[in-house]
């Protein structure tokens, strides 16, 4: 892992596969974390070069005052969205296969609106396309009984590791992922995150940093305006964002496919990496 300058912010990285290789960018959702080691090493083996990331203010990424950011960022979604395209120069992989998962699909969605001559490609996992707040009338929002059992559920100490990778696995069981691979994530997370303050390790863990993020104008609009090929990947059990927004960003983008994985829900597991490589590589 390192960071790379792109955009006037630092970003932190991993790549995996040959430098020479077509690169594939992945934006997490919010740490690089997001993407399974098992898809970013079966797409490395498939000649690709693979480099996820940390979005702002998450894993090695530059990161503000996290009293701040979670009041509200200084940065909007698309300057998140130029930091994507700015990386994928910066790696001297321009055109990449830009993939975004959570809100790192929001990320992707806008930056390839924004900036189409940096990406060849695009895919999109377990986000929607309208944030912030209460989606459309025609978008199902998040399930409210499995939210509801989600925030009865009390917050851990921040400042200890076992108590936030239990805290994990305990709502990855809510929102049906697989609590072991959930507690695991988090523990890894918690040993990137810089520091204890209890804003750090919830704008690393949660995303919370993002719940007021300036997303503006909106962007679903503009959807039939993309021109890349598109893969959309979705869980059929995800109850944060139904599979409904996935369905709908596939109908308003030309020629999209959509991929729904039936056994998954907001994570893509391991099981499904092969199946979720093989879709992507078809993109070109």
């Amino acid at each position: 892992m390192t960071t790379v300058n792109a955009n006037g912010v630092a970003l932190g990285i991993e790549s995996f596969g040959d430098d020479d290789a077509p690169l594939v960018l992945l934006a997490g959702g919010t740490t690089m974390l997001s993407w399974p080691d098992a898809l970013c090493e079966r797409l490395a083996a498939e000649g690709r070069r693979v480099v996820r990331y940390d979005l702002r203010d998450s894993g090695e990424s530059t990161t503000a005052d996290p009293q701040a950011q979670a009041q509200a960022p200084a940065y909007t979604l698309r300057d998140l969205a130029a930091d994507a395209a700015a990386l994928a120069g910066a790696l001297g992989g321009a055109p990449a296969h830009l993939a975004g998962i959570g809100v790192g699909g929001m990320v992707a969605q806008v930056a390839a609106l924004d900036h189409p001559d940096a990406f060849s490609a695009l895919t999109l996992a377990g986000t929607r396309a309208v944030a912030p707040g209460p989606p459309d009338e025609d978008l199902p929002d998040h399930d409210r009984a499995t939210m509801d059992r989600l925030f009865a559920h009390p917050m851990p100490d921040w400042s200890d590791r076992e108590a936030v990778a239990g805290f994990a696995a305990a709502g990855a069981e809510i929102l049906g992922d697989d609590p072991v691979t959930a507690r695991s994530v988090a523990a890894r997370v918690w040993d990137r995150t810089p520091g204890t303050a209890p804003e750090v390790q919830v704008a690393n863990q949660l995303g919370m940093v993002f719940s007021r993020l300036d997303c503006a104008p909106r962007w679903r609009e503009r959807l039939p305006g993309i021109g890349l090929p598109t893969l959309v990947v979705h869980g059929r059990r995800d109850m944060f964002f139904p599979v409904g927004n996935g369905e709908a960003i596939a109908r308003e983008i030309p020629g999209a496919r959509l991929l729904i994985l039936d056994a998954a829900a907001g994570a893509i597991p391991d099981t499904a990496a092969g199946e979720v490589a093989e879709a992507m590589l078809a993109l070109g």
